[in-house]
């Protein structure tokens, strides 16, 4: 079943729950390895975000959300998140979307993303909690899987992706100026990224009932 512009605005504002309620642990991550701010300016851009959302299509829905979160937050995640929403919205046509449509504008999301900040896997960044969940909803989308199921496992590989990053050494951002001292923090963009995928399951579910 097709997934409409409701079900975008329930994932952006679940998006924005998950970040408020993670606000202390994402400053805390922050802290160790970059300058303490991701936390507050994710939910400053995301509260702008929220009010934006009016009802519209889904490539209006987020190109709204990227126009709030570019101008509202603060520090690299601006540019970078809301070239994800600029770039996935972009790849939204119609008034519905199948989960094949999804994959593809998160890949395009990644895609702007990867240009922006010219991040690659590896390096401990946003990249490499979005490149197993796009890769989870691509073998979904490719194999008829259905949408609880293929964001639930876009999630869990966003997860994977997450704390995967903890032994890296960055070699991207701010927290490239620590060199080896980098390693053994979870990185900050890749924990905000993995809730960004389990709002979809949040979303999802509100959808549905």
């Amino acid at each position: 079943m097709s997934r409409d512009a409701e079900f975008v605005r329930q994932w952006i504002h679940a998006f924005a729950d998950r970040i408020e309620e993670n606000k202390a642990l994402l400053t805390r991550l922050d802290s160790a390895i970059g300058d303490g701010d991701h936390g507050q300016n994710m939910v400053r851009g995301l509260r702008a975000a929220r009010q934006s959302i009016e009802d519209d299509d889904i490539a209006g829905t987020l190109r709204k959300v990227a126009m709030s979160v570019i101008s509202k937050t603060g520090g690299a995640s601006g540019p970078l998140y809301g070239t994800f929403f600029l770039d996935a919205g972009r790849n939204a046509s119609g008034e519905t979307i199948d989960l094949s449509d999804w994959a593809s504008m998160m890949r395009a999301g990644l895609e702007g993303v990867q240009r922006r900040g010219k991040a690659e896997a590896g390096e401990k960044t946003m990249v490499d909690a979005l490149i197993p969940a796009i890769e989870a909803l691509e073998d979904a989308a490719s194999n008829d899987g259905n949408w609880p199921e293929a964001l639930q496992d876009a999630a869990s590989a966003a997860e994977e992706g997450m704390e995967a990053t903890t032994p890296m050494v960055a070699t991207k951002g701010r927290a490239s100026y620590l060199g080896e001292r980098s390693a053994g923090h979870q990185d900050p963009g890749a924990t905000s990224t993995y809730h960004l995928f389990a709002a979809a399951v949040d979303a999802n579910d509100a959808w549905q009932s």
